[in-house]
């Protein structure tokens, strides 16, 4: 059984800044990841533009360049693909790590191709992986989709979007823009406060003219194969429909951390853990990135979770 120093479960910026941190102060580290390296990233739309300027997605004193002010995704890609060639990370892609057992300094993790040995254990694993539920009847239609990637293949069509933050707002007129057909459906009565300043009245101003039309204080209620039928305050309300965008956020996977020991604060909805090292309640288990603020998960992004990478090695370097 090939043995390390530390597993670390996540090869998206922040797990890649742990590798880092770990490296530098010696230590052995491995990352897994289900998916690529940056696998989250990866499944951004391919149009994305960060809201931040790329010095704040900088990791292992490399610079970023972008052509202009904010980067963009493909240029995001090529950065952290950049960053790991440097440092010559352990990254095994495509592994999902099944399960982690044992102690504080002698651990077993399992993944889908093999059994591993580590000291400490690191959680990165972010919390795009999986999507809020509407939990309504249909949601499991292969006509809904919860990660918008781009909107040509849906031209022509009737769709419907879900939601009232970036990721609604962005598709809803990227799919309006590409010449499809665009329902919004909100609980709200509008569009969120928080939308990029210069998406915001753009896709108020298609809703207030008509181009999109809107339901607000309203929900899914039933999803079939050609229509939709909304709650809304006239009533129930049945539209025409070809494909659904439910884009209602995501979250950490709190199951995988329940089963191994790491729990949610009752009262603040986050894991507890040492504010200084991350570690977690479980001896040995650490933190890391947007997980760390449990279920708010607008609190942790890359700008701030990539110091975490520090506070950890730090903290396992000196054991």
């Amino acid at each position: 059984m090939e043995r390390f120093d530390v597993a670390i479960v996540g090869a998206g910026p922040t797990g890649l800044a742990c590798g880092i941190e770990l490296e530098r102060r010696g230590l052995k580290p491995v990352l897994f990841d289900k998916g690529c390296v940056v696998n989250s990233l990866y499944h951004y739309p391919i149009n994305l533009v960060f809201f931040t300027t790329p010095e704040l997605l900088e990791i292992g004193d490399i610079p970023m360049t972008s052509l202009n002010e904010k980067p963009g995704r493909t240029e995001a890609l090529k950065y952290y693909r950049r960053v790991a060639d440097h440092y010559h990370l352990n990254i095994h892609q495509y592994e999902r790590v099944l399960a982690f057992s044992g102690a504080d300094g002698d651990f077993t993790v399992r993944t889908e191709k093999q059994i591993y040995g580590a000291k400490k254990i690191i959680l990165a694993s972010g919390y795009y992986d999986i999507p809020n539920k509407l939990n309504v009847p249909g949601e499991d239609s292969d006509k809904v989709i919860h990660y918008y990637h781009e909107a040509h293949p849906y031209y022509n069509h009737d769709v419907l979007v879900v939601g009232a933050k970036n990721s609604a707002a962005i598709s809803a007129l990227e799919l309006f823009w590409t010449g499809a057909r665009v329902t919004m459906v909100i609980r709200g009565g509008s569009i969120h406060k928080n939308v990029k300043y210069w998406i915001k009245p753009n896709i108020e101003n298609r809703i207030s003219c008509g181009e999109i039309k809107d339901y607000f204080h309203s929900s899914v209620k039933e999803i079939r194969p050609h229509e939709v039928s909304l709650d809304t305050p006239a009533g129930e309300v049945v539209i025409k429909n070809d494909f659904v965008f439910a884009m209602t956020g995501y979250r950490p996977d709190f199951e995988f951390m329940s089963e191994h020991g790491i729990h949610l604060d009752p009262v603040t909805s986050k894991p507890i853990t040492d504010p200084v090292t991350l570690e977690s309640e479980r001896a040995g288990v650490y933190l890391a990135g947007v997980i760390v603020a449990g279920t708010h998960t607008n609190e942790i992004f890359i700008e701030n979770g990539r110091f975490h990478g520090v506070q950890i090695a730090e903290a396992i370097a000196k054991q």
